[in-house]
């Protein structure tokens, strides 16, 4: 069994919640309140920017120069998506720019800048990995079976593709060739962060079917 496909059956009860929530299911479905959407794209504007920085930053600790040049596309893939994907939804829906990071999105993007920055490079790219990964299966999923027309097409089709794949299979490779040469107390340290960056992933979807606000 490869590392990620043992990543992958210890988070799997987060991941199931994270399919059933309303949010994707109602996305599926493309019965998704647009507010939720609205409030959904802007906080993901602001998580991919920061999400970016945590790659370049895990990148540039890499071991080899591939590796480095791998994670710097990661990095700019995250920013194309977000010119490409966000900028022309805050024209569409007119979206509010100065709201700022909701608590899930500040959880959870100052969680990866941290373990970009602080943890070894193994336990970062772990942490990174749930995003790429979680996101393709979720895109996957909608793309199946979702309900035609759907309002929300442009984004189904966005995490559904075939280049956002690409960067899906490059990274789970590195995870696991990382974890190879790895010992055991580190891939212990790479489960935990790869385990907590996927609760993340639940939280955010969560915060933005809830509109979630500060409470004080």
């Amino acid at each position: 069994m490869k590392f990620t496909d043992q990543l992958w059956e210890e988070a799997l009860p987060v991941y199931t919640e994270i399919e059933n929530h309303p949010f994707n299911q109602e996305l599926k479905d493309g019965t998704l309140p647009v507010e939720k959407f609205q409030f959904y794209i802007y906080q993901d504007s602001l998580y991919l920017a920061d999400f970016a920085k945590a790659l370049a930053t895990a990148g540039t600790r890499a071991g080899n120069s591939s590796e480095l040049l791998e994670f710097l596309q990661f990095a700019q893939n995250a920013i194309l998506v977000e010119r490409a994907l966000h900028i022309g939804y805050f024209k569409e829906y007119d979206i509010d720019l100065k709201s700022g990071k909701a608590p899930g999105c500040f959880a959870y993007t100052n969680y990866l800048l941290a373990a970009s920055t602080f943890e070894s490079y193994e336990v970062a790219v772990a942490a990174l990995l749930p995003c790429f990964w979680i996101y393709k299966k979720v895109g996957d999923y909608i793309y199946e079976n979702q309900a035609k027309p759907n309002s929300y097409q442009n984004w189904i089709d966005a995490y559904a593709g075939e280049d956002f794949a690409k960067s899906v299979e490059n990274a789970l490779k590195i995870c696991n060739q990382l974890a190879q040469n790895a010992s055991e107390s580190t891939k212990l340290k790479m489960r935990e962060a790869y385990l907590t960056a996927s609760r993340l992933e639940y939280v955010f979807w969560d915060s933005a079917y809830r509109l979630e606000e500060w409470p004080v």
